[in-house]
């Protein structure tokens, strides 16, 4: 029960730092004309820009230090009691990832083609990929993989929580991109969105990124798995995850959206991808 206080009064700070953007009051309306104030946000939205605020990027919300410290032990408490609690994973993210997102960045700077994306700053929603044409694609294709993978789980793009807590417009981005990739992830990998499935590519992400949010759910995710699934975890899927994390090429300096077309296993290949283990019922 005090634990369940404790969580609650975590979601409550988080739900205040989020709502804070929407009561900051506009302080220079006089100067700054319509187009100052709306921004496209990371989905392809149009927004309108809070002046006044003490913003780093549109959507920021600055947090002291102990603040981070709350929210992060709150939401990584949320995230395993319910997985399913986006919101919560979304925040631990952001509040732990700071060291990991520089050494991502530093991964994607020394490839030529990561270099090109913190450059471009590409994002992946409706607006930017037109989801009929992946269905149009070829079967065993990497956009049409993608595709079945959305189609089949109800699952979109445009799903993906905006940024608030991570205290660098750059570094912001990255978390976006690694946000936005995950689902792309999933299919090149092979792994359904099922617990097992989940747990597997966490730890992909885990060795790949070094995102604490990625540990923790690699680490802790097992334990909600029965004891059919425990076995077939600990037999193959682990193994299998621990050598594509280890082996297979920065996947964060993949720019995916130039491989729509690709052969999925001939693009498997070129990134040192294992193919999946095979998935049977028994």
């Amino acid at each position: 029960m005090k634990k369940s206080l404790t969580f609650s009064k975590i979601c409550l700070l988080r739900q205040r730092c989020v709502s804070q953007i929407r009561r900051t009051v506009t302080t220079s309306t006089e100067t700054d004309g319509d187009e100052d104030r709306m921004y496209v946000d990371g989905n392809g939205q149009m927004r309108e820009r809070k002046l006044g605020y003490d913003e780093l990027y549109p959507g920021h919300i600055p947090t002291s230090t102990l603040q981070k410290v709350l929210l992060s032990i709150g939401s990584a408490g949320m995230s395993l009691l319910d997985p399913s609690r986006d919101d919560m994973i979304a925040t631990l993210g952001e509040t732990t990832g700071r060291r990991a997102l520089r050494t991502i960045r530093d991964k994607m700077e020394a490839d030529p083609t990561g270099q090109r994306i913190l450059m471009e700053q590409p994002v992946i929603n409706t607006n930017t990929v037109s989801i009929d044409y992946l269905g149009s694609l070829p079967d065993g294709t990497f956009g049409k993989k993608y595709w079945n993978f959305l189609s089949k789980n109800g699952f979109s793009p445009d799903a993906r929580l905006p940024i608030h807590f991570v205290d660098d417009p750059e570094l912001k981005y990255v978390m976006l991109r690694y946000r936005q990739v995950h689902d792309l992830f999933h299919s090149v990998l092979g792994m359904p969105p099922h617990m097992l499935g989940e747990v597997a590519v966490k730890w992909v992400e885990a060795l790949q990124t070094g995102l604490p949010m990625c540990a923790l759910g690699a680490l802790f995710g097992p334990l909600r798995l029965g004891p059919k699934h425990t076995k077939k975890y600990l037999d193959t899927y682990l193994p299998w995850a621990i050598r594509n994390g280890r082996n297979a090429k920065f996947l964060m300096a993949v720019y995916w959206e130039e491989h729509w077309e690709d052969d999925l296993e001939k693009l498997r290949q070129e990134l040192n991808i294992e193919p999946p283990p095979i998935i049977t019922s028994s």
